[in-house]
């Protein structure tokens, strides 16, 4: 009998094959689970998102991966592969200081906030309220607590396991993370608590090190009033090596004894880093020494005057149209007498080029007891698409788009994306790269309990998943937190 002869490259081919396919985290083709919901997890804790830690989640290579605030105040991150319909996950990602301090309330300051490296590994940034003392001397602000914390995936694309890179200052609070095009990557953020500087941190191999950081806010005592100078900031990527900026004033009274700490925000303002030659601009393209403070921020950097002492302010987000001119959002509304209290509704604002224009409402129907919050897209400089979170005079929470096309003189309700009766929301910046079908996450936030429902939503509404697969708080995560 003649023997046969195989060929080793061809039985070295079949092996690699298999293994590969083994190993190939993307789920199966979808099979009947029983009933469908319309959120994908329902273990979101308290605040789980906002719009200022962002992005909370990206679009890559066909998946959507999204983060959020789960049980102890940790990050959890899912994906959702849209050829297959399939979610993964949620899975920790890593261990937050601030659900383990034995308070009754958590502390939301440390929400996850995501970036893709260049690599395809997948980083989170979490944790923080400010440091303490313990953690070393704060030269650039004060101190609360929390670490603030950075993990990067083990594997490209793959969500399930998570190793800690100690390699981001302790200190940091509202991370922001943005990745330019010759992937170098820039982490944003406060350094410590109410009274401290905002400053970047800088990785040019793919987040593995970060330079130390550079402050380009300044917190400093007010000089007449007894209050102290201190800014909330929302940045991201602009065109080609920009990164651009919106922030707002936050008054920080030295007398706190009746009230506590207030968080009285007001105006607003806009300024463009350019990152190839690390030179700071406004508008009008003047050049700014950084760190700014409160006297430069008013007299080069002022959008708009909010209001009187009543009128507070909360982050908006901040994008550029086609020809490189800003639009800007900010929620405004009157104090009523307690922190977070009144009706924050969105405004928008825009650069024509010669000066600043806008402050209608996007929502001017909105009831006026609860508030909005949400993110937008620029489809032209005078076509602006808002989708926002909010809460009707029936209690019904919605979350909807809005439509203007004549450069936000006007807007019209759009399609409802959401409906809940009872609740109010939390919501995320818009989806980084996002595929029409998954553009934003929020989460309901019913009475009487601190465990959220969490939803991905897009042009069709939810994306949906099993219920069996969405239900996934244990009931060991409620020990602490009711």
């Amino acid at each position: 009998m003649k023997k046969l002869s195989v060929n080793p490259n061809f039985i070295f081919l079949i092996v690699f094959t298999a293994l590969l396919s083994a190993c190939n985290t993307t789920p199966s083709a979808p099979v009947n689970k029983g009933e469908m919901v319309e959120y994908f997890a329902d273990n979101a804790l308290s605040t789980p998102l906002a719009i200022v830690q962002h992005p909370a989640g990206i679009y890559k290579d066909g998946v959507t991966y999204v983060s959020y605030q789960g049980p102890l105040t940790d990050p959890y991150v899912a994906a959702y592969h849209h050829q297959t319909k399939q979610w993964q996950g949620p899975f920790q990602a890593g261990e937050s200081d601030l659900g383990r301090m034995n308070k009754k309330k958590p502390d939301n300051h440390g929400k996850p906030t995501m970036l893709i490296d260049e690599l395809g590994y997948i980083h989170i940034f979490f944790g923080g309220h400010g440091g303490s003392p313990k953690d070393g001397k704060n030269l650039l602000g004060n101190y609360n607590s929390g670490r603030n914390k950075h993990v990067v995936s083990k594997r490209p694309g793959d969500i399930s396991e998570w190793q800690e890179l100690k390699n981001i200052s302790v200190f940091g609070t509202y991370n922001q993370a943005i990745k330019m095009d010759n992937g170098d990557i820039y982490l944003i953020y406060r350094h410590g608590a109410h009274r401290s500087d905002w400053v970047y941190q800088k990785s040019t191999d793919h987040g593995r090190t970060f330079e130390a950081p550079v402050s380009f806010l300044k917190h400093k005592p007010h000089e007449t009033k007894n209050n102290h100078d201190s800014w909330y900031v929302w940045a991201t990527r602009g065109h080609n090596d920009d990164i651009i900026m919106s922030y707002d004033y936050h008054v920080c009274p030295n007398d706190t004894r009746a009230r506590g700490h207030i968080p009285v925000r007001h105006d607003l303002y806009y300024m463009v880093f350019n990152t190839k030659n690390n030179t700071w601009r406004n508008v009008q393209s003047e050049p700014l020494s950084i760190p700014v403070t409160r006297q430069v921020a008013d007299a080069k950097t002022l959008v708009t005057r909010t209001g009187g002492d009543d009128m507070w302010t909360f982050n908006g987000s901040a994008h550029l149209d086609q020809q490189g001119n800003p639009h800007l959002s900010i929620n405004i509304g009157k104090d009523m007498g307690k922190p977070w209290g009144g009706s924050k509704q969105t405004r928008y604002y825009r650069w024509t080029g010669e000066s600043w224009v806008g402050g209608n409402l996007v929502n001017p129907k909105q009831h006026k007891s609860k508030g909005s919050e949400g993110d937008f897209i620029i489809h032209s400089p005078t076509d602006i698409q808002f989708t926002l979170a909010y809460q009707e005079k029936n209690n019904d929470a919605i979350v909807a788009d809005f439509h203007s096309q004549d450069g936000g003189k006007t807007f019209v309700k759009g399609q409802e994306l959401l409906k809940r009766s009872d609740v109010s929301w939390s919501v995320s910046s818009l989806i980084e790269n996002a595929h029409p079908d998954a553009r934003i996450l929020v989460a309901e936030r019913p009475k009487g309990t601190q465990w959220r429902k969490i939803y991905l939503l897009g042009d069709n509404g939810p994306v949906k998943r099993a219920k069996s697969e969405a239900l996934v708080l244990k009931e060991a995560d409620k020990v602490i937190f009711k």
